[in-house]
């Protein structure tokens, strides 16, 4: 990256008060001038702790939502207010509603990757990385997962006690990984180990050598004596595994691994974001929500905290 930009970046940051925090699926050039790269639970933790006055949030808009949950009192920006994640809108309050009415001893369970609204209405939120832990801990035997069934799919499996109810939602880029893909990588690369993303489906899964949460899998490949790895998550994970392996052999199982979404924040929207810190401009970008909002989000979000 040019030197200039990168003092501009630094320049910015240190004037406007700002912190950056990145998601790993974000364009490698914004991990690395951000101040803290992360899953969505690393990085819900993060938001919880940071000191700066502000927060750019590099990635995509339910995890703006949560860090201004979380901050309040601090403003929070998008590089790219139009990133969304349109897994986060497969859940419904009608939908939570009724399984409410339903179903007796009920925990509604609301992973991260959701909107705002939807936990208001939940109980308790789940990352990927702590999802098994958090459900483990809860004394309700009836959980409506939502809005991931996949990822609920996953959990359910090691908790037969449990009675879970299904939501039909999923990540497209993960749903997409098939048994033929896991196939296809055995015979591309029959050294390499195969690991993946719960949000795959529960065939595919079956079939892989690791299953973990972004940051697991980056640290399961790092950790490995192996060389080679197929790696069942989206593109751009591959940066922190390249960077932190350099002697290591990273592979997708397709070219199609990649969210558009987190792929619209670029550095050019992220220079962009710094300079409107401070400004009316700011309002182009920032996620704004009330305090009836925040509060009524909060408290399954700091449950998770508390749980995990």
């Amino acid at each position: 990256m040019d030197k200039a930009l990168l003092e501009k970046i630094e320049k910015l940051k240190k004037e406007k008060d700002v912190v950056i925090l990145a998601h790993y699926y974000v364009d490698g050039q914004v991990q690395d001038i951000a101040d803290f790269v992360g899953d969505s639970f690393a990085l819900a933790k993060k938001a919880s702790q940071v000191t700066q006055a502000n927060i750019l949030f590099c990635g995509v808009k339910f995890m703006g939502e949560s860090a201004k949950v979380l901050n309040p009192e601090k403003t929070v920006a998008m590089p790219d207010i139009y990133a969304d994640c349109p897994m986060a809108h497969m859940a419904t309050v009608e939908k939570i509603k009724e399984a409410k009415a339903k179903y007796d001893d009920l925990a509604v369970v609301c992973y991260v990757n959701s909107t705002e609204e939807i936990k208001e209405y939940s109980d308790v939120c789940v990352t990927s990385s702590n999802a098994q832990k958090v459900v483990g801990n809860l004394k309700e035997k009836n959980i409506y997962f939502v809005p991931d069934e996949n990822l609920a799919r996953y959990i359910a499996k090691f908790m037969p006690e449990k009675n879970f109810i299904f939501n039909d939602g999923f990540c497209h880029v993960h749903k997409a990984l098939t048994v033929e893909d896991v196939a296809k990588a055995r015979e591309d690369h029959p050294d390499a180990l195969i690991l993946a993303h719960p949000e795959c489906v529960m065939a595919t899964l079956d079939l892989v050598d690791y299953i973990g949460s972004t940051k697991q899998i980056i640290e399961y490949a790092t950790a490995s004596d192996k060389k080679e790895f197929v790696i069942f998550s989206e593109m751009g994970v591959l940066h922190e595994l390249e960077k932190r392996n350099p002697d290591k052999k990273f592979y997708l199982s397709s070219h199609d691994q990649i969210c558009p979404n987190m792929k619209k924040v670029t550095i050019d929207n992220v220079v962009t974001a710094l300079e409107r810190f401070n400004t009316p401009d700011i309002a182009e970008t920032e996620i704004v929500l009330t305090p009836s909002q925040v509060e009524a989000a909060k408290t399954p979000l700091k449950r998770m905290l508390e749980l995990s």
